[in-house]
């Protein structure tokens, strides 16, 4: 023994018997490095990490390996090697079955510790394979977001829907921003990434996908080419969309995370009115909830990582929306208003919970349903505006019903949801429609 040493330097350097080398795995090896860079204790990371102290010191000292243990030569098993590690994975590495055929088709007559022992290391492997390949895969700020999207059914008072949530995650500092629509297609998809971007404040320089159709699509032979027009899009914005490896969707488990987390934390429990009211209601959940939480990976509230990755996004201020975007489907709310660009506009009252096609036409919003246009507004300025017809809301009826016959020539070329005057109708076409 070196008697120079001291106490701790002497116990640093002793040699760990078989009970004290505690298999580590990959990602637990470097969190012992990891807070022992940050000044963390061994004993304190010891007791972090339910291990022995000698087993912490051993991890700061040597590099990381797989465990395997040495087979003795001449042992009875040594002969069944190949056929115990070829086998293993098969049955989930599972020593009683092992040694079960071991002993009824190979003739073995060793003891069932024996085969257990051999196994062991085998499967610890094949656990440190699966950690490394699931493991998260961290990006500096503003390097990267994910995007997907989550269904769940509710209930719109007390009809049921499918509510389709759309989910972008920043990879650094775990933000989440979420958005309720009433379906997947593309010109939604484009709008809610448009509105994240503006949550956010910026973009981050990638963004990744599970490839939906409407980012790519197959091509037999080929693999997949992108879709056109969410390829300009993303030129427009100036991001670099990727798609997961196929059968990889595990690539994007922060947004996974994000959308197990929407369906568990914000849904339960929670009523609604209309889409209007979902998004009212997850805009505060937001605000409250989800952006205060620890987060279990970075164990911290993810506004505070993001005020050290807003600084790296792409800014989106002044970059006007996309220009070919397509229309977009609304559900009609109950005050019979649709939401378009943080303004809403009204559309006739019969229409209140149903799904309405809206798109911008050269400086005005219109509205479409079952392929007819019902309702055309002028674009408004600036958010959180309203407009208003009053012959899409009840009180035209009221009035209507009053009179059972149309001035000459005021019916016969418009239908019932009407041009920008009150028109008379007679009762029993707004009786039919809500029908």
């Amino acid at each position: 023994m070196d008697n120079h040493l001291n106490p701790q330097q002497r116990i640093m350097s002793a040699p760990l018997t078989p009970q004290e080398m505690v298999m580590l795995s990959k990602q637990r090896w470097e969190d012992v490095r990891q807070m022992h860079a940050q000044g963390v204790s061994t004993s304190e990371i010891a007791r972090h990490l339910e291990v022995d102290r000698k087993t912490v010191r051993k991890a700061l000292r040597e590099p990381w390996r797989a465990y395997s243990r040495a087979q003795r030569e001449g042992t009875l098993l040594a002969i069944h090697a190949g056929f115990l590690r070829q086998r293993a994975e098969q049955v989930s590495y599972s020593a009683k079955i092992l040694y079960q055929e071991l002993c009824r088709s190979h003739g073995y007559q060793g003891s069932y510790e024996t085969v257990k022992r051999f196994v062991a290391p085998l499967r610890e492997q094949a656990v440190v394979a699966a950690d490394l390949c699931q493991r998260r895969f961290e990006t500096a700020p503003g390097q990267q977001s994910q995007v997907d999207w989550g269904q769940a059914g509710i209930c719109l008072r007390d009809r049921p829907v499918v509510l389709h949530i759309f989910v972008m995650t920043l990879g650094y500092s775990r933000r989440g921003y979420y958005r309720a629509c009433a379906n997947e297609q593309l010109g939604l998809f484009l709008e809610s990434h448009e509105a994240a971007f503006e949550h956010f404040g910026g973009l981050t320089r990638e963004l990744l996908y599970d490839r939906p159709r409407t980012v790519c699509r197959p091509v037999p032979g080929a693999g997949w080419r992108w879709n056109d027009t969410f390829r300009e899009f993303a030129r427009h914005w100036g991001f670099e969309p990727r798609v997961c490896a196929p059968y990889r969707a595990q690539t994007k488990g922060k947004v996974e995370s994000g959308v197990k987390y929407v369906k568990r934390n914000f849904l339960p429990g929670r009523t609604f009115v209309d889409m209007v009211d979902v998004q009212e209601q997850m805009d505060e959940w937001m605000a409250t909830v989800a952006d205060l939480r620890i987060h279990g990976t970075t164990h911290q509230r993810p506004i505070d990582r993001f005020a050290q990755e807003a600084a790296a996004l792409l800014p989106s201020a002044g970059q006007g929306p996309f220009g070919e975007r397509r229309s977009v489907a609304r559900i009609v709310a109950e005050d019979y208003l649709v939401s378009y660009q943080s303004n809403r506009y009204s559309v006739p009252f019969g229409l209140i919970g149903k799904e309405v096609q809206v798109a911008a036409v050269g400086g005005m919003l219109r509205v479409e349903y079952s392929g007819d246009v019902v309702a055309e507004h002028p674009l408004l300025a600036g958010r959180h505006q309203m407009r208003i017809l009053p012959e899409h809301g009840p009180g035209a009826v009221a009035r209507n019903s009053r009179q059972r016959f149309s001035p000459p020539g005021g019916e016969s070329s418009n239908r019932w949801w009407g041009p920008a005057e009150v028109q008379v109708r007679d009762p029993q076409v707004y009786e039919e429609v809500t029908r």
